[in-house]
């Protein structure tokens, strides 16, 4: 159950946006979250965060205090940022919503510009912008769709084939994310990628924006930036899209060949971690198994220096940076 901490709404009209804030093991960020939030030229939204049981409550609610008469403050056990996401979205009174994690940051104009583009287009139900990645990583400095494009229309195909990407940070009609079921409790990533499925087989309308109207930290070491997690939850929730949607024959089709794909780069990100710690037995049958897929030169040498010579090619940096690059 939510424990509703500060209320700051009560009493007032609704706003026009409610901002979700999920909180867990984010004291350090969050404060400069909630700034990049008040600084917003568009004024008629509410924020609300939610403490999903996260273990550094004190030190989270010591960085929320100057704030706390401007939130709504929910504290709930840990359900994951699907559960805190969807407690947010219940107690939203905004009839759209804004979805951002506790270290992004939004540019002073992103309500204005994204609530406009669909107060002039009442068919769009979900819109997100490009970003700029921050932060510990080296894609700092790079625009979100320069790493992860978005071209054409968004279908339920071109966000199977990823060449649409759509980044969490959205602004979407709250009565559309319920209509499809909101997040699912049940999956640990890509949760948000689950839903834009579900809501574009519901035919919903998602649209992107290119101006860059948030700021995206990417951290090292967190889970999302590990590629053999990242691929088995990817093929996780198109094994869901495959059992539970309708789908048409081109669509069942598109999915059934991208997640051969993600299982063969499954397979592929399997055998480099293998490889580098120390397992060539497993690093060759894993890379092998992924050739069959890929059918890449690339690997193929890879997979012939791993069998000869492997305790030089992991002494070797240069080559092992080559072999980290090496993605199909």
């Amino acid at each position: 159950m939510n424990t509703v901490l500060t209320d700051s709404a009560s009493g007032r009209d609704a706003p026009a946006v409610s901002i979700i804030v999920p909180a867990y093991n984010c004291a350090a960020f969050i404060g400069e979250t909630l700034e990049s939030v008040f600084a917003q030229s568009f004024r008629d939204y509410e924020v609300i965060v939610v403490n999903d049981g996260s273990p550094d409550t004190d030190e989270l609610e010591r960085a929320l205090h100057p704030h706390r008469e401007r939130i709504l403050y929910l504290k709930q056990q840990n359900r994951g940022v699907s559960g805190a996401r969807n407690a947010g979205i219940q107690s939203a009174r905004g009839a759209l919503v804004c979805l951002l994690d506790h270290d992004d940051l939004l540019e002073a104009d992103y309500l204005a510009v994204l609530i406009a583009a669909m107060e002039s287009d009442p068919t769009i139900d979900v819109i997100y912008p490009n970003a700029l990645v921050f932060g510990d990583s080296p894609y700092a400095g790079r625009e979100f769709m320069d790493m992860c494009p978005s071209e054409g229309e968004v279908t339920f195909e071109t966000l199977v084939t990823q060449q649409c990407t759509v980044m969490a940070r959205v602004l979407a009609r709250r009565a559309v994310i319920v209509r499809a079921g909101m997040f699912d409790e049940s999956l640990s990533g890509p949760e948000d990628f689950d839903l834009w499925l579900r809501i574009v087989k519901l035919g919903g309308r998602i649209v992107y924006d290119r101006r860059v109207l948030a700021r995206f930290r990417r951290r090292s070491g967190s889970v999302s930036s590990d590629p053999v997690w990242m691929c088995q939850q990817i093929v996780r929730v198109l094994d869901k899209a495959q059992r539970t949607m309708n789908l048409m024959p081109e669509e069942a089709a598109v999915l059934r060949r991208e997640r051969a794909r993600f299982q063969a780069a499954l397979r592929f990100c399997q055998g480099k971690k293998a490889f580098f710690a120390g397992d060539t037995k497993t690093a060759i049958e894993d890379l092998t198994e992924a050739n069959t897929f890929f059918r890449s030169s690339r690997i193929s040498l890879v997979l012939f220096l791993v069998r000869i010579v492997p305790r030089f090619l992991r002494r070797a940096y240069d080559i092992r940076k080559r072999f980290l690059g090496c993605f199909v």
